[in-house]
């Protein structure tokens, strides 16, 4: 779907990009991930020809970039920015059905598109006549999602679209993307220097260090062995701690809870096992979640409520062995 291959690009002699090749498939959400300044946004770029290369070559959907008109390759690619960058004096359905006007959709295809896009995105339909000042931060930039997706593109291009927006909004915004990504399966193209981000959305993370890719792979194969000193650094020794937040215990093999395992025997005392007392975990619950109730009560298996309401478990050994797992 989108493919660079040995690609160069310089400012007034100042190199940005110094030989890259990327390939992400259909479907795919690539993150680009490194310190400001490395060529991410540059490479952005690239795709919608809002920067054109020196050298190299750059393909969408198996077709030089330069055989597009600039305007139809923008308007089949959605584009997402930090700051959102919506029309103050238009409603958030107007800035919504924007791009699909400038195509002259129906009307009776626009409203359904910008109403499913709402949904999906988790804001209330009672937003659509409301202004962008009447928004929070974290509602502006979900916004900001739903217009890059209004006309359907095939392929979404996120420069830190989140990167305004305070942590705990952010968090929220990460689920909403990775919930909306389940259900469209868009090809995306999504930088950010944020470790945790990164392997949060993305299937494939490229790292990039002065204006050349050093690293890539699932973030599972990232928590492996790297040749690249810089990238081992800026992912952090503590990387594979982050990388739990990824999964949920849903991920790991279940049992049903021995009948003499004492985990679900007693009265409510203080000889009864700490994860009765403590809310108990869901299979909903990411693994560093567990890892942590794992290490608090000073247990090796975990008991994990079900959605039917029945209480299987799961071992610290499962644990360990998906973490190995995921990272081959």
């Amino acid at each position: 779907m989108i493919q660079l291959t040995n690609v160069y690009k310089s400012y007034q002699k100042q190199p940005a990009l110094q030989g890259v090749s990327i390939s992400v498939s259909e479907g795919q959400c690539a993150v680009l991930i490194g310190p400001s300044g490395c060529g991410k946004s540059t490479l952005l770029k690239t795709i919608n020809r809002m920067v054109d290369i020196d050298e190299g070559e750059v393909k969408v959907r198996g077709k030089a970039v330069q055989e597009y008109e600039p305007e139809e390759l923008r308007r089949n690619t959605g584009y997402c920015i930090q700051g959102v960058g919506l029309f103050p004096h238009l409603s958030v359905s107007e800035n919504i059905a924007m791009v699909p006007k400038l195509l002259k959709w129906p009307e009776d295809k626009i409203i359904p598109r910008v109403k499913l896009l709402m949904e999906l995105s988790g804001l209330p339909l009672s937003y659509l006549d409301k202004k962008p000042h009447q928004l929070s931060g974290g509602e502006a930039q979900r916004v900001g999602v739903c217009r890059a997706l209004a006309a359907d593109p095939p392929i979404l291009l996120m420069d830190e679209p989140f990167g305004s927006v305070d942590p705990l909004n952010r968090e929220k915004l990460q689920q909403a993307f990775i919930a909306l990504q389940k259900e469209l399966r868009k090809t995306v193209l999504f930088v950010t220097h944020d470790v945790e981000e990164a392997l949060m959305v993305g299937d494939l993370i490229f790292v990039m260090n002065q204006g050349k890719v050093v690293a890539e792979g699932t973030p599972g194969q990232l928590a492996g062995s790297m040749e690249s000193a810089f990238a081992k650094e800026f992912l952090g020794k503590e990387y594979p701690m982050k990388l739990l937040k990824r999964y949920t215990a849903r991920d790991l093999p279940m049992a049903s809870l021995p009948k003499d395992s004492g985990d679900i025997t007693g009265s409510e005392t203080e000889d009864m096992p700490l994860s009765l007392k403590n809310p108990p975990l869901t299979e909903n619950s990411n693994l560093q979640q567990v890892l942590s109730r794992m290490l608090e009560e000073n247990r090796t298996t975990l008991p994990i409520l079900r959605e039917d309401d029945t209480v299987h478990y799961i071992t610290y050994e499962s644990l360990v062995a998906h973490l190995k797992e995921m990272s081959q």
